[in-house]
């Protein structure tokens, strides 16, 4: 039953309803997710252990990557634990205010996420292409300053975007069709003037990810450039070696993000909204899970750590 406020009729509560079409078989879809949030949970502590004690890692590369680790843990943890109380327990009412709350830390923290991985791709920029400086230019005062201007981007842009769908009237129902409150998902419950939010929601992800993704962009083209200067072919590999860890990152963050964008804008209605919500999961499940394993087989200091530590 929709429980109205009879001042700006808002509902009390949503129903997430998690993926619809496919309810009979929640239980076997939450299987993956919960193995995937618990290898997530674990890899990313493992490695915020790791930086946190061994002397070795103390340098500006692991930093970001405690700061992507950190970002990677609260995204996931906003999400996968709701929804696998859906899946299991068919717990699917969700307040109002939780819902604000649950939608502010997805925004900010799927952009803080996008500013750390653009913050790694400078790291590598300059300890290829400034070797011998690397230690001067990044600092543990820049560093510092850097996570928090990337925290701060990500929380000041996503404020506005909180408060303009509170503010809208919820008369269209409180049926939420997803695992998690969704921007826009929530927004199209709404039987008010949504242009706002769809012009606010495109402007934050052209100012977080489009700016990240051209200063990644140009990043790897200049260290791709000093790459090919190198002299000797062992040279060349052992330098572009080190970035393997973050292409790969890259790719897992932003391939579901790609897919979802096209797909709705190009393929929308031929592709079902089931699959759509699966892949809204996987971008905020799969780099949390791979993101520990890639750097722990791809690193060789984190893995000489574990080896030593078992």
């Amino acid at each position: 039953m929709i429980i109205l406020n009879q001042t700006d009729l808002t509902p009390a509560s949503f129903i997430l309803t998690g993926i619809p079409g496919l309810e009979d078989r929640h239980f076997w879809i939450s299987l993956p997710f919960c193995t995937m949030y618990v290898v997530a949970v674990v890899g990313n502590c493992g490695l915020l252990y790791l930086i946190r004690y061994e002397d070795s890692l103390h340098r500006s590369m692991y930093y970001f990557l405690a700061m992507l680790s950190l970002t990677d843990l609260v995204m996931c943890t906003t999400t996968i634990p709701r929804a696998l109380c859906i899946f299991w327990f068919h717990l699917k009412e969700i307040s109002f205010d939780e819902r604000l709350v649950q939608m502010f830390f997805i925004c900010a923290f799927t952009g803080m996420e996008s500013g750390v991985l653009m913050l790694m791709a400078l790291d590598r920029y300059v300890a290829i292409c400034y070797p011998l400086r690397y230690s001067t230019i990044l600092t543990n005062p820049i560093i510092a300053k850097a996570g928090l201007v990337t925290f701060l981007r990500g929380v000041l842009l996503v404020i506005p975007l909180t408060f303009i769908i509170k503010r809208l009237p919820y008369c269209r129902g409180n049926i939420i069709h997803h695992t998690y409150c969704d921007h826009m998902a929530v927004a199209k419950l709404s039987c008010g003037n949504i242009k706002i939010n769809v012009i606010c929601g495109l402007m934050v992800a052209l100012l977080i990810g489009g700016f990240d993704i051209l200063c990644i962009s140009v990043s790897y083209t200049m260290i791709l450039w000093a790459v090919v200067s190198l002299s000797s072919a062992e040279a060349r590999w052992k330098a572009f070696s080190t970035c393997t860890a973050h292409i790969c990152a890259i790719v897992f963050s932003y391939s579901p993000v790609f897919f979802c964008f096209f797909s709705h804008r190009f393929g929308g209605h031929r592709i079902p909204p089931s699959c759509h919500i699966i892949v809204a999961n996987i971008y905020l499940l799969l780099p949390p899970t791979m993101n520990p394993i890639v750097y722990g087989v791809k690193t060789k200091q984190i893995r000489d750590c574990v080896i030593r530590i078992f």
